[in-house]
Order: C-alpha cells, then structure tokens, then sequence
C-alpha cells in the first residue's frame, strides 16, 4: 500500500466546526504571513514562502486556495497558476517558466499546478520521454534544495480524493451551468487514465519528498475538512520553516 491507500478519506467536520477552525487557523496564518512579511513583530523580512497545490482533478484545489489567501491582505501573497507550457516556453528547460514567481525574502506565492507537471500528465501523457521525466526527478530535487538551502519554507499539498468522490464532483459540475465549463474532455481522457496516474503520483511522493521539502497528502473527500487542513498543515510548516531559519514564531492570538 502507498501513500495514497493510507489516507483516511473518511474525515469530515460539521459545519460549525469548520467554520470555528477556519476562523482560528485563517488568524493564525495572517499573524505569521504579516511577520514573514516584515510588517509586525521584529519587522524584519522572513523566509520565502512557497505553497504548492497538487492534487486530483475536481478535488477541490480552486477552493483550497480561495480559503487559504482569504485572511491575507492580496498585496501580501501572490496566486501563480500554471497549465500547458506554451510553444514558447517549450523551447527551454521546463523550470524555466516556474522561476519569475518565486516569492523573495519577504515573500508568499501560491502555485496552482506546478513543475510537477513533468512527473505526472507530461509522463503519463507521453508529453515528455520517459529519459525527461525520469530525469526530471533529481532536476526537481536538486532545485527545490537550492531553494530551500536559501531558506525558503516549501509547503507541497496533494489533495487525495477518490475515484469514487471524483465522478460525482464531474457529473455535479457537467450538470451545473456555472460550473461546467470547469469540465473539460481531457479531464474525463484523464480519469480513464487514473490507475496511471496513481502510479505516477505514488513515485512522485516517494522520490520527491524531503526533509525540507516534504509532501503532505490532504484527505479531500470533505471539502470542509480538506479547507481546513489545508491552512492547518500551512501553518504547521510556517513555524517549522521559521525555527529552522532562526527566527521564533510569535505566540498565537
């Protein structure tokens, strides 16, 4: 069994308990972005902040996002999401086009999508040969070190959701006006395609995951949960992040 099998798909909070942790954790998560930012505390610029949002389609990374940048101020935090390389950018080192949003001493960027891409739709898509995206492995380690080295917090977030949970979040959307437009013919190609996808995502985790760079696996099946955790586990790699850079994090509000 992988990562994946040992996730406990089944947690879930009620309304009110989501809504109460959500308000505490989003709190918690302004207090330490402001004093990354500088702006309270010693103000003094912290370490770079990178989060990165991976994760099956429809499990729900859009409103992941909007809750985790909801308690910050937007001039404090940066959304940078990423799909297909165009053919421009094709015509360079496929880490190229992730460097111009990389946050600074100071900084906060959020990745929809990312560099992972390589190990996982390129390969298991035949965009990439299997020598690039076995290569790609050490490439991503290697330049996640030299960010990290540098002292950037990296927070890597897998939202894990069943085949199950999947196909109903794709027949609710195709029925909803609003929604639908969210669903697109790859999405339904790349379901048929998910036991492939599942062994990609298990190498992934395995390969890629380190002490300063670690994966952590979001159960997402219960969207209240998962929003929740989702800052929670952000947080908890903040202070990490922070003690390790030797600046101690404030006491919580």
């Amino acid at each position: 069994m992988g990562r994946l099998g040992e996730v406990d798909l089944t947690r879930d909070l009620d309304r009110q308990q989501a809504q109460e942790r959500l308000n505490r954790e989003g709190e918690r998560l302004a207090q330490l972005r402001l004093t990354l930012g500088g702006l309270i505390g010693e103000c003094r610029a912290g370490p770079p902040l990178l989060v990165v949002f991976e994760g099956w389609d429809a499990s729900g990374k859009g409103g992941a996002i909007k809750r985790l940048v909801a308690p910050l101020d937007p001039r404090h935090v940066r959304v940078a999401r990423f799909a297909a390389p165009t053919p421009d950018e094709k015509r360079h080192h496929f880490l190229g086009r992730f460097w111009p949003a990389l946050p600074g001493w100071g900084g906060m960027t959020v990745f929809d999508r990312s560099w992972y891409g390589r190990v996982l739709v390129e390969r298991v898509e035949g965009f990439a040969t299997e020598q690039q995206w076995s290569r790609a492995y050490r490439e991503i380690d290697d330049f996640e070190r030299t960010l990290a080295d540098e002292g950037a917090i990296i927070v890597k977030l897998w939202l894990h959701i069943s085949s199950e949970e999947q196909l109903k979040r794709f027949e609710a959307r195709a029925a909803d006006p609003l929604k639908s437009w969210k669903l697109t013919d790859e999405d339904w190609r790349n379901r048929e395609r998910r036991p492939r996808y599942e062994e990609a995502v298990e190498e992934m985790l395995e390969r890629t995951d380190r002490e300063n760079a670690p994966w952590r696996v979001i159960a997402a099946e219960s969207k209240r949960f998962a929003r929740v955790e989702v800052i929670r586990v952000v947080n908890e790699e903040i202070e990490r992040g922070m003690r390790r850079a030797g600046q101690e994090p404030p006491p919580p509000p």
